[in-house]
């Protein structure tokens, strides 16, 4: 079982809105039991590798990597966020950039080199922190390569947060202790680089305040630069 709730805030101001829960393409709310076709878009991420090929203008084709600030710095073109945007998105932003240089710039940006491939297990679980995808696995995997539960864990109340394509956060609330006790219940899509799940101490009352605290003091800087919806320049 599951509670779907959207989130959309600035960890800058870190204010939360209020809106109705609304079903994403990206990020359903019916059915987790495997992923979707409008599921497979693929972010960037800072550290990863990128073909640039410049149809255009092919002396400027060049393989960049994403910097650590998540931007792309490109021959005669200003950086522009690359991190958590997919390929067509970045090789948008780099039309765009290159546009006062370049006559109807035509390019496409090709990921060659993945970097992290991080989420991040936090709140009551034994060995919270960063943990490395081995592959294909669902929240309840990601707690139990965390050390699994501790006492004091509210096991129906789970968060998922993820970026989908566009920038949008989504946060979404899981009840793994009915999956645990019923297989049949547990149909959670499989987890991405850069997912954050977080178990609670209490009760969640309020979702929006709730991650907006967690943001602030949990998470590590490499995945705050992630969600941070100030860069979408």
């Amino acid at each position: 079982m599951h509670r779907f709730l959207p989130t959309a805030f600035l960890i800058a101001a870190l204010s939360a809105c209020g809106s109705a829960p609304k079903p994403s393409a990206q990020f359903p709310t019916e059915s987790w039991q495997s992923a979707i076709p409008q599921d497979d878009s693929y972010l960037l991420a800072a550290g990863d590798t990128v073909e640039v090929v410049v149809h255009s203008a092919p002396e400027l084709s060049r393989q960049l990597k994403i910097a650590p600030d998540g931007r792309l710095r490109m021959p005669l073109a200003d950086p522009i966020v690359a991190s958590a945007r997919t390929p067509d998105e970045v090789a948008l932003a780099l039309r765009a950039a290159l546009a006062s240089e370049l006559k109807d710039p035509d390019l496409d940006v090709v990921p060659v080199d993945f970097a992290s491939q991080a989420i991040f297990v936090g709140g009551e679980v034994r060995n919270p922190g960063m943990q490395t995808l081995p592959g294909q696995i669902d929240p309840l995997q990601a707690v139990i390569m965390a050390g699994g539960f501790t006492r004091d864990a509210k096991t129906r109340d789970v968060i998922l947060m993820r970026r989908l394509p566009g920038g949008e956060v989504r946060t979404v609330v899981l009840d793994l202790k009915n999956g645990i006790k019923d297989p049949e219940l547990a149909t959670w899509l499989p987890l991405r680089r850069f997912d954050v799940v977080y178990v609670p101490r209490t009760q969640i009352s309020e979702q929006n305040q709730f991650v907006e605290q967690f943001i602030r003091n949990a998470l590590p800087v490499q995945f705050s630069l992630y969600y941070d919806l100030r860069q979408r320049n």
